[in-house]
């Protein structure tokens, strides 16, 4: 039997991430803007919203 994962709109969640070997990916520009972008597309096409 499967299990569904559904995320409800009715919540706030937090997320923690953890980065391989410890990279220091928010002062590495070519890293740092992976990251952002990624969000803003995210924000703009999948209606995440973040707090923090």
């Amino acid at each position: 039997m499967g299990v569904r994962n559904r995320i409800s709109e009715d919540y706030a969640y937090f997320l923690t991430l953890t980065v391989v070997d410890w990279v220091d990916v928010f002062t590495r520009p070519v890293y740092k803007d992976i990251i952002v972008d990624s969000l803003r597309y995210c924000q703009q096409h999948k209606g995440l919203e973040l707090y923090a």
